[in-house]
């Protein structure tokens, strides 16, 4: 049973992870400017009348992966 506790809590701290580094990402967009350089796949920038709004699709598609794979698990 602890197991099941153990993967549910690394789960929960990779989740944790992601999100601050999202959260992140707008702040650098503002901060430097050289991040327009950077592959979209790696760092997606929106940017329009001083919103900005950066995610990462690789970041989101391997937490996708990891939350399937984790619920296939449990099956």
């Amino acid at each position: 049973m602890s197991e099941v506790y153990q993967s549910i809590q690394m789960l929960g701290v990779m989740l944790l992870l992601l999100g601050v580094i999202l959260i992140a990402i707008p702040f650098l967009a503002k901060v430097v400017p050289s991040l327009d350089k950077i592959p979209p796949i790696i760092l997606w920038v929106y940017k329009k009348d001083g919103f900005y709004f950066a995610t990462s699709p690789i970041l989101i598609i391997i937490s996708l992966i990891s939350i399937i794979l984790f619920l296939l698990r449990r099956v």
